[in-house]
């Protein structure tokens, strides 16, 4: 026992030495931060200043937004081909219900294991192995004469959603500065919205199987890019490829670069992270990782209790019983989720994740609010004239709100866990996120059917439980780099 009790000792001792380590590093007496570019790198020995940007990192960063771009195309194509698949196939609204949520069912499968295959074959293997589920489902459902292949695609492309989303933000943050992180991951997740867009304004005009074979478009151009893109560093270092960690930070930052100081401290905390952790499913239920375990998994939770997945599956659907053409409507809501998003970009890294989670939490809760509204006058006909004008603001308002905060947990699964339980953090989040979404999904359809004002107070309620979560346990990490988030963390839960 008393052999045990100096082991732990001395663990615990080499990870606060990290740890200091790591904090003290805040205050680099070589490190200058440049006005011009935003970079960061060495004050007046002659070495070169890291850039924020290179042309690498923004072909890397696109190359993530293919995939998260595909990850829209399958939420948002079920809203404008309804009707026409219902009338070709002869489906029922329940078999259609099954193929909407079918989505999320494959999303369950893909979260589960997310973690742990994006730390098993890497982040760049992984997106090799995504492409050939992506791909294969939507030629599934293009050509397909029976319900089953319909759905057999629809899980195809769910699979790979589970896994897709979590793997762009882990990526993008790994492979960016501390500076931009937020925004780059903010602009690869709007790709999500523009996906989603793109199957409104597109699958309005063209039929169903057609819109089907366009969406293979992101995984084709990503399999291309995938051939001049680095691996990401931290997964390098954390398997120990030293001299491949190095030459990936080269690449990404420039071959004039002076990488060491980035390098060095990738490679300590991963060092220090693998002294005390055997990396095991557990690992992330030791103390220091509860609370942002339970933040991150929180805010997923409710935000897909709020009834996202309700309103971009089936958005056209909700246009019509609000007495609103679903074509104007479908075409707003790309607009409108394009410009919110964009300012969302423009903001993050400047405002900062939480006041913006917090804007978000806020629209989506007023939002849907006024959705229910909107149908409480529908049902008891005293506003006949207006009540439809409130549900097409309500929904606007709605998915520009999501546009604005809804990749922001991704960002922070990304930005509180350490490498080594990352995978784990990621598996949990993703799966719990996924299974809520799974319910809305699939029970959305009847519920709206019981009370279509019930269900949108509902969501609004959700919503309002989420911003009362974020306003007490999510930090801020804007302008922090990603070691010092975990180290300062770790400092604290001490």
């Amino acid at each position: 026992m008393v052999i045990i009790f100096e082991e732990e000792q001395s663990m615990e001792q080499q990870r606060n030495e990290a740890t200091e380590r790591l904090l003290s590093r805040q205050g680099h007496p070589n490190l200058v931060y440049n006005e011009e570019n935003g970079g960061v790198g060495v004050g007046d020995e002659g070495l070169v200043t890291v850039s924020n940007f290179t042309s690498i990192l923004g072909l890397s960063t696109l190359t993530a937004a293919c995939i998260t771009f595909g990850f829209g195309c399958a939420i948002g194509y079920s809203s404008p081909t309804q009707s026409s698949i219902m009338e070709d196939l002869g489906l029922s609204v329940a078999e259609f219900s099954l193929f909407g949520s079918i989505l999320s069912i494959g999303s369950l499968i893909g979260a589960a294991i997310s973690g742990k295959i994006t730390d098993l074959f890497g982040r760049k293997m992984t997106m090799w192995i995504l492409n050939l589920f992506y791909i294969g489902g939507w030629l599934a459902i293009a050509f397909t004469k029976a319900p089953s292949l319909l759905n057999l695609g629809r899980l195809s492309l769910g699979f790979t959603n589970g896994i897709s989303n979590y793997l762009a933000s882990i990526y993008v943050a790994e492979i960016t500065t501390k500076n931009v992180r937020g925004r780059f991951t903010i602009i690869v997740q709007l790709l999500t919205g523009w996906g989603a867009s793109f199957m409104f304004v597109v699958g309005s005009f063209v039929h169903w199987r057609t819109l089907a074979l366009l969406a293979t478009i992101p995984g084709l151009l990503q399999l291309l890019l995938l051939f001049f893109i680095p691996e990401s560093p931290q997964w390098l270092a954390k398997v120990g490829r030293e001299k491949e960690l190095e030459a990936a930070l080269l690449y990404l930052r420039g071959d004039k670069a002076d990488i060491s100081h980035e390098a060095t401290e990738i490679k300590d905390y991963v060092e220090s992270l693998k002294s005390f952790s055997s990396e095991g499913i557990l690992d992330i239920f030791q103390k220091q990782y509860v609370r942002p375990l339970l933040t991150v998994a929180g805010v997923l939770v409710l935000m897909n209790l709020g009834g996202i997945n309700a309103l971009a599956y089936y958005s056209g659907a909700i246009f019509v019983s609000a007495g609103v053409s679903s074509m104007v409507g479908l075409i707003t809501v790309a607009a409108t989720q394009t410009v919110i998003g964009i300012l969302g970009a423009t903001l993050i890294d400047k405002l900062g994740r939480r006041p913006l989670l917090l804007v978000s939490s806020a629209g989506l809760c007023f939002s849907s609010f006024l959705i229910g509204v909107s149908f409480f006058l529908k049902d008891f006909n005293w506003w006949d004239q207006g009540s439809p004008i409130v549900a097409f603001i309500g929904v606007l308002m709605y998915m520009g709100s999501y546009a604005l905060g809804g990749v922001l947990p991704l960002l922070l699964l990304s930005e509180l866990f350490p490498i080594n339980v990352k995978g784990s953090a990621g598996s949990i989040c993703n799966l719990m996120g996924n299974f809520t979404g799974w319910l809305v999904a699939y029970y959305f359809n009847f519920l709206i059917e019981w009370s279509s004002t019930g269900i949108f107070f509902i969501f609004s309620a959700f919503s309002f439980a989420n911003f009362i979560l974020t306003a007490t346990m999510v930090p801020e990490t804007k302008g922090r780099t990603v070691e010092e988030i975990r180290a300062s963390i770790t400092h604290s839960s001490d």
